[in-house]
């Protein structure tokens, strides 16, 4: 062996396993704690509720980055992660030495700001509307005074005490039911959904008027739960009127839409839904003053108008003297007028009396002189008359007059009518006149 090969440093062989060690001795030193923040792809959640994904860059870089999420960090989530959401992940780097893989071990998880989030909102917004989710046309009066209303909201919020305690100073007649739900996080959705219905269900046992879905103020994330797709049409198929009450008054979510009425913060969802006890009273006395008005102003004209009928009514005898007087006035007129009446009428007869014989003779006249015109135009229509001239009746025999030479024939009896007698001949001959 020479020099040079004596003074060789031995070479490091390392094996498979201590090697990957060696490495994930590394990253844990160095990568104890990241944020890392890019899309999710491949998400997936196991029976034993750990998540397993890939992480890329937004940007479309082709860099993949495998991702686990164990249980235990899995449960704290406040939303429910899906391929394509921008997150930001708190985490350390870790080798999975079976495989020989590098991963990221994520113990904390958020939305990558509200951009995405944002726009997530705008296209549910947009297909909502699209489907008439949000049209006016739909939406329902709210009760003008309402009986009972019920809350749908967590227990532990100060939504909550701010309705009751605007409804105790407003209204504290009204009834209110609550129906307790979550308001944030993974579960809340099915919670709300799960609120609606029941209330819906029980809102005749109840004796429900109005539904108030409230909630106190927050991110875009904290109310998420508001802008759930099965909470929104939820709340658009409610068969009570639903008024809306989440976040601050700047805050809009598509449940706001959706539902028949929309305030911006939960006391003023209260004050919407049942009007001020004062108020009304107030309203009230005000009606009733008009009405007292209005109730003595016609006292005071029906107490005038029996006045004046009492004063008529006082000296009775006046009134009969002067109906006397009346009578008197209408016997003396009947008097006067029914002597001159039979007057007129006596000299109306007596006239078409004298006007009667006057017109007999005449009359009479004029009669047989008609009479004799009738008798003349008899007697000249008289046969006789017309036989003595000269003229003869002929028939066959049998009363069927003959008229016509075509009618004879030689030796055929014919029986003649003349004027002072009749006469059976035969005919010798014939002959047609020219």
């Amino acid at each position: 062996m020479n020099e040079r090969a004596q003074g060789a440093a031995p070479r490091l062989v390392w094996g498979v396993a201590s090697l990957l060690a060696a490495v994930s001795d590394s990253l844990a030193t160095r990568f104890a704690v990241c944020v890392v923040a890019g899309e999710i792809s491949g998400f997936t959640r196991a029976a034993s509720g750990h998540c397993y994904f890939s992480l890329k860059d937004a940007d479309g870089q082709t860099a993949t980055l495998r991702c686990a999420m164990f249980r235990r960090a899995a449960g704290l989530l406040d939303f429910s992660p899906s391929d394509g959401a921008l997150v930001e992940m708190r985490g350390r780097v870790t080798l999975y030495e079976p495989r020989g893989e590098l991963q990221f071990v994520v113990e904390g998880m958020r939305r990558a700001g509200a951009g995405a989030l944002y726009e997530q909102f705008l296209r549910l917004k947009a297909k909502l509307e699209a489907q008439g989710l949000f049209d006016a046309q739909y939406k329902r009066a709210l009760p003008v005074f309402p009986r009972c209303l019920g809350v749908i909201t967590s227990t532990a919020g100060a939504a909550l005490h701010d309705v009751l305690t605007a409804l105790a100073r407003r209204a504290p007649h009204v009834r209110v039911v609550i129906y307790p739900s979550l308001v944030q996080g993974e579960q809340a959705p099915a919670a709300l959904v799960q609120a609606l219905t029941t209330a819906n269900v029980r809102a005749a046992e109840d004796g429900l008027d109005a539904l108030l879905l409230v909630r106190g103020g927050g991110s875009l994330e904290d109310l998420w739960a508001f802008n759930d797709e099965r909470v929104v049409r939820a709340v658009a198929a409610s068969g009570l009127p639903v008024i809306c009450g989440v976040g601050h008054e700047t805050d809009v979510t598509l449940a706001d839409l959706a539902a028949d009425l929309r305030a911006p913060t939960p006391t003023a969802a209260a004050e919407l839904a049942a009007p001020s006890r004062q108020a009304s009273l107030d309203a009230l006395n005000v009606v009733e003053t008009a009405l007292r008005r209005r109730l003595e102003q016609r006292l005071d004209a029906l107490g005038q108008r029996l006045d004046r009928v009492a004063l008529r009514l006082a000296r009775p005898s006046e009134l009969l003297s002067r109906q006397r007087r009346q009578l008197d006035l209408l016997r003396q007129r009947w008097g006067q007028v029914l002597p001159r009446t039979q007057a007129l009428q006596q000299q109306r007869l007596e006239s078409l009396a004298q006007r009667r014989l006057r017109a007999a003779p005449a009359v009479m006249h004029e009669q047989a002189m008609r009479l004799q015109g009738l008798e003349a135009r008899l007697a000249a229509l008289d046969p006789k008359q017309v036989l003595a001239r000269g003229y003869a009746w002929l028939d066959d025999g049998q009363g069927r007059a003959l008229s016509s030479v075509a009618q004879l024939s030689t030796g055929q009896q014919v029986h003649a009518v003349l004027a002072d007698g009749e006469a059976q001949m035969q005919v010798v001959s014939t002959r047609a006149g020219a």
